[in-house]
């Protein structure tokens, strides 16, 4: 999504208004010289809400370890390590958040993949919009279980025949899946599937951090391993023209406020934090591809 310019700070609001394309403009008309072009209003965007999920992470430090580094400079360094670790914490929290399906803590967590692609699309309410009602099923994903659907568990003799009833389903003029995020199962029946052709990696996402493969013109990403956020045995079919990242500007892993001393203790604590959450503006040209 970064690197397709789809993180998207918001700046203030009730909620993250996200605008939504759910079908074609139709006033496009071929015509021949002076004719009258059709200028009609066309409805091709409304709106989908989404509420701000917030976190954060506190780094402490005590009188007595201010003592024990003594000097600035060594108490910056103590500091300047725990603030690191603090970030890192925070952001990879909010990644695995963005597998989620925004339930945890009581509905205070990110609104991710698995409520955005559900395997259950007809079901939930998404950016305040109901899919199981007539007027709301355009704001239903694509959902493919290989067992229910497709008759028997995936395996690398037959993966690619699913992904394939996944990706046409998906495919509208121009538009189709340019990323395809599977967990470690789904992704090594793939991985074995090729090997025999030995398809070569993309060298752009291998220097984002990721192991890649191909399929179609999409990159097919490993994000399971050690301490993955993908769901077991799922394959997400994404369409990142329409997935957005929407951190809230002020609180985009910042700090919060000034250094807070304790009122009852001899410490000092400093806040990191973020709001925002998952978006996106057509639910229909996303799919998942489960067990």
């Amino acid at each position: 999504m970064k690197q397709k310019g789809k993180v998207k700070p918001v700046s203030g609001g009730r909620t993250i208004v996200q605008e939504i394309e759910y079908s074609e403009n139709s006033t496009y008309k071929r015509y021949s010289g002076y004719e009258a072009l059709n200028i009609s209003p066309s409805d091709v965007f409304t709106g989908a809400e989404y509420n701000y999920a917030q976190a954060a992470v506190a780094i402490s430090i005590s009188g007595l370890e201010m003592l024990q580094n003594s000097g600035e400079e060594a108490i910056i360094d103590l500091l300047e390590s725990r603030i690191a670790n603090g970030e890192k914490t925070i952001t990879n929290n909010v990644a695995l958040d963005c597998y989620s399906n925004g339930t945890a803590d009581g509905g205070r967590q990110i609104g991710g993949l698995q409520l955005l692609v559900s395997t259950t699309p007809g079901t939930g309410v998404v950016g305040g919009i109901d899919p199981s009602t007539t007027a709301g099923a355009f704001w239903q994903n694509i959902a493919y279980s290989a067992s229910t659907n497709g008759g028997a568990a995936a395996t690398a003799a037959n993966i690619q025949s699913y992904m394939n009833r996944v990706y046409v389903q998906l495919v509208r003029g121009a538009d189709r899946p340019d990323l395809i995020v599977a967990d470690n199962n789904y992704w090594r029946l793939y991985l074995e599937s090729l090997q025999s052709i030995q398809r070569i990696a993309s060298d752009e996402m291998a220097q984002a951090g990721f192991d890649s493969l191909k399929y179609m013109n999409s990159d097919v990403v490993l994000d399971g391993g050690y301490g993955g956020g993908a769901p077991s045995n799922s394959m997400y079919f994404i369409d990142t023209d329409y997935l957005y990242f929407r951190p809230h500007t002020d609180r985009f892993f910042t700090p919060l406020g000034d250094d807070r001393f304790a009122v009852n203790q001899d410490a000092m604590v400093k806040l990191i934090g973020f709001a925002g959450n998952m978006t996106t503006s057509n639910r229909r040209l996303q799919g998942i591809l489960s067990a």
